[in-house]
């Protein structure tokens, strides 16, 4: 509101209005300080959004594995498929080739990421680039699937009908969801290693590939873009020239670049990280939905992960019988999709770690008594008498046993506890009996929780609050683990010349 001239004793005083006069002036001044910090994060946010190619793939798709929408406030797992391109458009030389013999690109590195749908962990898995697999004939028809399809390298998938055709085909013969998809090409890779400053990598041997155009002598070494992308490229004179051996180097350089990437502060360097920002989102396709707002909210949901809790993986592979310089998956791995999609940490077997308690320590309070409780083992293990052990331990606590049953051995990998959805309460308690059991909703099941010991599953300890206090039976029969098989993980925090 307005006030009137000459009204008021001090009106004409001099000074009498400055208060007044110095609180605008400092607004102002906040105002302008405010606008300074935002328009150039706002700018930037447009400049990080407008760099993103976006393709929409899902027409070409059909069917696909079901999956539960992810919704803010009630996380669910990410699958977030990354491909490298090796298309040299834009990287300033012709050193490594100017097109592939086909036209158009491959995708030579292939790399599955798994977040967890607490945001505890991370699973990066490699998929080999000679890998003969099932894939649809045509991936531009939704009706030509991995099940009608045709043997084909896995690589030329990207090549006959781009991301889609991989996702397609991943999905097909995994079951395993596929939520986004990154494609980041050569130039992209080279101009981020750069923004990092450079990245640290190590080698045993000594270096010499004229195909990738790379020299580089034994021991560690800072390397720049360029020589980064020779680096991850080299294959056939380093070790054994296999495919396998690269993917190893490649990801050994990965967790360098994690490494560096929080050792160094990059996050709390702004110039730095929008560097780095730039250079990703300038030589990068996604979906419609993997945006820079939903790449942030996936970030910043990661904010407390340990890089110990990054763990990368290769598919297992052996040779192909109709080509020995291709290879094909083994069975098992089958054991890296059913970890990712029962949402578990590939290392459930507990070889190496200190043996449970003999009794479990729930994260919140357990609200259903053990002696209101139905339970029905299943033995999934094949190790006869397993499911008998284990509900003799469940019983002396108060659980009521409904009866006993073999399930397929080999499908199940440690302890799965199913339950109707009104019975989520009942089957904490059941869980807290099995540390490191995976919980699954099933709406075919009434008042009975059913229990299903795989392949490493854990012998049952004492709940908090059961009922009576005679000890748990001696158990001397444990499940086999799980089948290795050729499976090896590395964590994003191993230094990088192991």
């Amino acid at each position: 509101m307005f006030r009137r001239a000459g009204v008021g004793a001090d009106d004409g005083a001099p000074g009498a209005r400055r208060p007044h006069r110095w609180r605008r002036i400092l607004i102002l001044v906040i105002v302008v300080a405010l606008a300074v910090v935002a328009i150039p994060s706002i700018a930037a946010y447009f400049k990080l959004n407008g760099n993103i190619t976006r393709i929409d793939v899902s027409r070409a798709l059909g069917n696909r594995p079901t999956t539960s929408p992810v919704s803010e406030g009630d996380p669910r797992p990410l699958n977030i498929l990354v491909m490298g391109s090796d298309t040299r458009t834009g990287i300033g030389t012709t050193e490594y080739g100017k097109d592939t013999v086909e036209g158009g690109a491959h995708s030579d590195t292939n790399l599955l990421v798994h977040i967890s749908a607490d945001r505890q962990r991370a699973l990066v898995v490699s998929i080999p680039r000679d890998s003969m697999t099932m894939a649809p004939t045509d991936c531009s028809d939704p009706n030509s699937t991995v099940a009608n399809g045709e043997i084909r390298q896995w690589n030329y998938n990207f090549n006959q009908g781009g991301p889609g055709c991989v996702i397609k085909t991943l999905e097909g013969l995994t079951g395993v969801f596929v939520n986004h998809f990154v494609v980041i090409d050569f130039r992209g890779f080279q101009d981020m290693v750069d923004a990092l400053g450079g990245v640290e990598v190590c080698t045993n041997v000594d270096i010499a590939d004229k195909d990738a155009q790379f020299t580089l002598p034994a021991g560690r070494h800072t390397l720049d873009g360029k020589q980064a992308l020779g680096y991850v490229r080299v294959r056939k004179t380093v070790n054994d020239g296999s495919d396998l051996n690269r993917i190893r180097r490649q990801q050994a350089f990965l967790s360098s670049v994690v490494q560096q990437a929080t050792s160094t502060g990059l996050l709390l360097r702004p110039d730095r990280l929008y560097g780095f920002l730039n250079a990703a989102t300038g030589a990068m396709t996604t979906d419609p939905d993997l945006g820079a707002t939903a790449m942030a909210s996936i970030a910043n949901s990661l904010r407390h992960i340990g890089i110990g809790r990054i763990a990368f993986v290769t598919v297992p592979t052996e040779v192909y019988p109709k080509d020995p310089n291709r290879v094909q998956w083994k069975e098992s791995a089958t054991l890296i999709w059913d970890a990712i999609k029962a949402d578990r940490p590939m290392d459930d077997s507990n070889a190496g770690k200190p043996k449970p308690s003999s009794t479990s320590t729930p994260a919140s309070p357990l609200t259903v008594s053990p002696d209101q409780i139905t339970v029905q083992v299943s033995n999934d293990s094949g190790v006869e008498g397993l499911a008998l052990q284990a509900g003799s331990a469940l019983a002396v606590q108060g659980f009521r046993i409904a009866g006993y049953a073999n399930g397929p051995v080999g499908e199940t990998t440690g302890v799965i506890i199913r339950y109707a959805a009104a019975q989520r309460d009942a089957a904490r308690t059941v869980a807290a009996a099995f540390p490191g059991a995976t919980l699954k909703a099933d709406d075919t099941l009434g008042d009975v929780i059913s229990v299903h010991l795989g392949a490493g599953a854990s012998n049952p300890v004492a709940v908090p609050n059961r009922i009576g206090t005679d000890p748990l039976p001696s158990m001397t029969l444990t499940a086999s683990p799980a089948a290795s098989d050729g499976i090896e993980t590395r964590s994003a925090d191993q230094d990088i010349c192991n």
